[in-house]
């Protein structure tokens, strides 16, 4: 009777428990937006948000200022501030220090020879010249937030960057991703490597063979506006400018037809008196389009296609497009920081976002994407410039220093080859040669930040001894201390003036540059829009590694695996 009873009692439960957990809804999905897309603007100062404003149109900059959350104190804190070390930054949420990304070359002391920072001879060119497709992250030390995201979902994200150059889209992209794309100005087409894939998808190929770039270069740059609205920049022709070869003076219609053909300026006036028209030849110099604002044009139109044929943010899972700009950077250093031609860049890149934006809107949804937009770098003003207006700054020459530093040594120590490379202001020694001199590195270090200090312009040096023993928490130490990374970095490192910066073409100083750790490098923008972003604006001083944890947070993910970094409480809302 009690077995009996002890089962009724049983069934009873089970009646009305089964059901109560029956109703129980199923597990949440983890809150994600569809798509995420990192936009880098290569060497944007972050007041050209603000210095172009009255210009820009409603669907680019100002939509994404206006409905997104802008960080108006975002600063790298590191040197140097290049390309590859502020992609890699972006996306590692750490410093060279960490992931290992010294400069966009750094001299390898076991080969005897510079490195680019992407090269990679162990793959194959996919679609492109070997020369340009022998390229991959191996590089690069840790993990980025894409690779995060491929984990995360057990490989079912896709992860791709798009950008005309091969460091601005492989950094970005990872070393677990989906794809990676950049430019190869010898045939026009965005390519890629045996890294990622052994041929090109059909939808690249059918992108590739309309001639994009061609078209593109087959109509003069003339400016978006009138010449005489251009208000915010210097006159057209100023002496600190930069032509591009075959041009007498740096000044609009820049006559990309002829140009990119190749055709001299005489030949040209021939053609155009005579009515006659050059030959509709596929353009010789094809790789001319970066120096255009059609380069980010061209992006543009790839990363949509990107989107549509790989169906990115559309098929049930987060996916991430690390998009990056930089034909605004070979305008920059060409025309420099106040030129009309930087300015009218700045106008077609506001268009080209739009469009961006508005697609996006289109396929994935508004609402449904998170997007970021920042910069690798920003840049310093024109020497000529900053000398035109009486202000401190001006250019030095690497080369000059470089000798300069060998032939003191040569003094001191006897002949011999002691500075093997000067690169990211940065002095390698030939330390083979001082151990058979029986000299002690350290003291030699020492020898040479004292001779650093007596050439002009040069404000500090810090030796790699001093930068591996001590910690700086501020100031100019910090930047060096991050930006440091033994096996790979220098032997003494230098700090310029304010304002000074390192001219190639020295004693000509065309265009700028950057890679300083003041101000005028270091401060970039940095926005948030779209999935989950509320409008809003904070002076809070924030850094540039933090971006990767707070997407990170925002997608419930591990951060990546150096990250240093900090999450932004304010525009997560936590």
């Amino acid at each position: 009777m009690k077995k009996i009873l002890a089962s009724a009692l049983s069934l009873a439960a089970a009646l009305l428990v089964g059901p109560a957990f029956a109703s129980q809804p199923g597990p949440k999905p983890v809150p994600r937006p569809k798509l995420v897309v990192g936009i880098v603007v290569d060497q944007m100062r972050y007041d050209y948000l603000y210095r172009y404003w009255d210009k820009f149109g409603s669907g680019g900059f100002r939509r994404l200022l206006g409905q997104g959350f802008s960080y108006a104190s975002c600063h790298y804190n590191y040197v140097p501030t290049y390309t590859g070390p502020g992609h890699s930054s972006i996306y590692t949420g750490t410093t060279p220090a960490n992931h290992g990304i010294v400069g966009n070359n750094w001299y390898v002391r076991e080969d005897g020879k510079s490195t680019y920072v992407t090269e990679d001879k162990t793959v194959q060119a996919v679609g492109g010249s070997a020369a340009a497709g022998q390229q991959s992250p191996r590089h690069l030390l840790t993990t980025t937030i894409t690779d995060e995201l491929r984990l995360a979902t057990n490989f079912q994200s896709k992860t791709i960057g798009v950008c005309i150059k091969d460091r601005g889209s492989i950094l970005p992209a990872g070393h677990a991703a989906s794809a990676a794309y950049w430019y190869d100005g010898a045939n026009g087409a965005f390519i890629s490597s045996t890294f990622y894939t052994q041929a090109l998808p059909e939808w690249v190929n059918k992108f590739n063979a309309a001639g994009h770039a061609a078209e593109y270069l087959s109509k003069p740059w003339n400016t978006l506006l009138p010449l005489a609205q251009y208000t915010e920049s210097t006159p057209d022709d100023e002496p600190w400018e930069g032509a591009f070869k075959g041009e007498d003076k740096p000044v609009f219609p820049h006559d990309l037809p002829r140009l990119s053909a190749g055709l001299p300026a005489a030949v040209s006036a021939t053609l155009k008196a005579t009515g006659e028209t050059a030959p509709k030849a596929t353009p010789q110099n094809l790789d001319l389009i970066r120096s255009t604002p059609f380069g980010n044009s061209l992006t543009a139109d790839f990363a949509i296609e990107t989107i549509r044929a790989e169906q990115m943010g559309q098929r049930g899972q987060t996916d991430f497009l690390a998009l990056s700009f930089s034909s605004t950077d070979y305008v920059g250093h060409q025309f420099g920081t106040t030129a009309v031609e930087t300015e009218d860049t700045y106008l077609r890149l506001d268009q080209d976002l739009a469009r961006v934006l508005d697609y996006l809107d289109k396929t994935v949804g508004k609402g449904q994407v998170l997007v970021f937009l920042t910069a690798d770098h920003a840049a310093d003003q024109s020497p000529g410039f900053l000398q035109a207006h009486r202000l401190p700054g001006g250019g030095v020459g690497p080369n000059v220093m470089r000798d300069s530093l060998q032939q003191a040594l040569v003094r001191r120590h006897g002949p011999g080859a002691w500075v093997l490379d000067y690169e990211n202001q940065q002095v390698y020694l030939n330390r083979p040669l001082l151990a058979q001199k029986g000299l002690d590195l350290a003291k030699v270090q020492g020898e040479m930040a004292e001779l650093l200090l007596r050439l002009p312009h040069v404000a500090q040096a810090f030796t790699a001894t001093d930068l591996q023993r001590g910690h700086w928490s501020e100031s100019t130490g910090m930047y060096q201390e991050n930006g440091f990374y033994a096996p790979r970095s220098g032997d003494v490192l230098a700090v310029l003036e304010p304002g000074w910066l390192e001219a190639y073409g020295f004693p000509v100083v065309k265009g700028t540059t950057h890679g300083a750790s003041w101000a005028y490098d270091t401060h970039v923008p940095l926005l948030f829009w779209g999935w989950g972003v509320k409008p809003g604006e904070s002076a809070a001083p924030v850094k540039i590694v933090d971006i990767a944890p707070t997407v990170a947070q925002w997608l419930h993910i591990q951060e990546p695996s150096g990250c240093t970094g900090t999450p932004l409480r304010e525009v997560l809302g936590r």
